[in-house]
């Protein structure tokens, strides 16, 4: 649906109210309620023209800040939210090693480099995530029903109706406390599907300062690439 020059890509569901979301590639979506007609949501999408257009302007500012990141000696990667560089070796080692607060690569698997760094998150988050889940799913008093690692485009992280929760590996990045934010989002939506005022006090129980976990991720989200 086209409003004031933009794309917004509407997706309808039982929801009772219309919610518009800047993804993290700069696409508009919008969560609507299925009972609506496309010309009321036209309505409505125009009447939050301005909200819109700032928080696009918002995003473009945010974006400035993202790196390009090359695989060479002294490059910086983020892991638990710290930087720590790169040093490639001539040594052959096993993949990509991350030893004295460095990480290691051999000269001859550059090519292979991205894809040595997406695994090494992936194993971290399969070594840390359980014991962080297990803990709260307990104050939250749910179960979900399988946990995934993996690519998931513009979200950190997923709820399905099924009840599988599926982590981003690039959450790898993040700080603790912002990783263990992540997990009570997708854990309190296993209660209340969608971002309903209900589901944010859920959030906030548990987590009171949530707000500044947020914001890490708003400030910080674009640097978290490879």
């Amino acid at each position: 649906m086209i409003v004031s020059d933009i794309d917004i890509k509407i997706q309808r569901s039982k929801r009772k109210t219309l919610s518009i979301f800047i993804e993290r590639d700069g696409t508009v979506s919008a969560r609507v309620p299925e009972n609506l007609t496309d010309e009321e949501v036209q309505v409505i999408l125009k009447a939050k023209e301005y909200h819109i257009h700032k928080n696009l302007a918002e995003w473009t500012q945010l974006n400035e800040r993202s790196v390009l990141r090359e695989y060479v000696n002294g490059q910086s990667f983020l892991y638990l939210g710290r930087n720590y560089r790169l040093k490639l070796v001539d040594d052959e080692i096993e993949g990509l090693q991350f030893s004295r607060g460095r990480f290691l690569l051999g000269k001859n698997e550059v090519k292979n480099a991205k894809e040595h760094f997406i695994s090494f998150y992936k194993q971290k988050l399969k070594e840390k995530l359980p014991k962080i889940i297990r803990q709260y799913q307990a104050q939250l008093n749910v179960q979900p029903n399988d946990i995934k690692i993996m690519e998931l485009q513009n979200r950190w992280a997923s709820c399905t109706k099924k009840g599988n929760v599926n982590f981003h590996w690039k959450c790898a990045m993040a700080p603790m406390d912002v990783l263990q934010y992540v997990v009570v989002h997708e854990l309190a939506h296993l209660i209340h599907p969608n971002h309903t005022t209900a589901f944010w006090n859920e959030v906030d129980k548990i987590l009171p300062r949530y707000e500044e976990q947020v914001n890490w991720l708003k400030q910080n989200g674009v640097g978290m690439d490879l």
